[in-house]
């Protein structure tokens, strides 16, 4: 199977040497689960996007410091992208931003929550058990960096999980598409690089909250075993 990464940011220089671009995080934490594996980026950030929809077998798109209703060029044709890969019904898989703006390009909306900055570890909570779902504990550990949420769907969209934080949590929508509000391809030692770099915009309560949360292990790795079973699937 050959999964093209939708690039939708670059990680900071000064962390490349240790953590890698994104694509690399993705890569690896998929690759450990599957081997046979292949991945192909597509830097759309840059205005790079596949000449045809079926050059890959299914996409994912990565998070973003970027806001999903921002007017960039970039971000309209990747809206329209996806709706051109919803329309022919191929996988994709959205992490934070690509969560978000899954649901703003099929008829949601995101926008920047009264909540605030989620940040380090956070418990997320399946409502019903997926068929890709390893049917164990309903409660999951992920390592999030969000200030903007989805608040309304999009059309035809399942939520499957969240938190009193964070409602919309993991969403699908048919069988093709399957959206996650966190971080699975983050360690804590890139959350916790993050959070020192934004600890001034987070505020002292997030940011120290965020940093004990650290003290417990995410599930980066089971999540990865539920993208790797969705892809997988028919």
């Amino acid at each position: 199977m050959k999964i093209g990464i939708l690039k939708t940011d670059a990680v900071n220089p000064r962390w490349v040497g240790e953590y890698g671009e994104y694509p690399d995080m993705f890569a690896k934490l998929l690759s450990d689960v599957d081997p046979g594996l292949e991945f192909v980026t597509y830097d759309v950030e840059e205005g790079q996007s596949p000449a045809d929809i079926d050059e890959v077998d299914a996409y994912l798109m990565t998070g973003s410091k970027s806001s999903v209703y921002e007017d960039k060029a970039w971000i309209a044709q990747s809206m329209d992208l996806i709706r051109e890969i919803d329309a022919r019904k191929k996988k994709l898989v959205g992490i934070c931003f690509g969560h978000q703006l899954v649901a703003q390009a099929l008829g949601g909306k995101t926008e920047k929550s009264t909540k605030g900055w989620g940040q380090g570890l956070h418990t997320h909570t399946f409502n019903q058990t997926p068929q890709w779902h390893d049917g164990d504990n309903p409660d999951f550990n992920i390592l999030v960096s969000h200030q903007d949420q989805v608040v309304e769907n999009a059309d035809g969209a399942e939520v499957l999980a969240g938190s009193h934080f964070c409602e919309n949590a993991v969403v699908q929508i048919g069988n093709h598409i399957l959206t996650f509000q966190g971080h699975p391809e983050f360690t804590s030692g890139y959350s916790s690089e993050i959070m020192n770099f934004r600890r001034e915009m987070i505020g002292e309560e997030v940011y120290e909250k965020g940093m004990a949360s650290l003290a417990t292990a995410d599930q980066g790795d089971r999540v990865a075993r539920w993208i790797v079973n969705f892809l997988r699937s028919e």
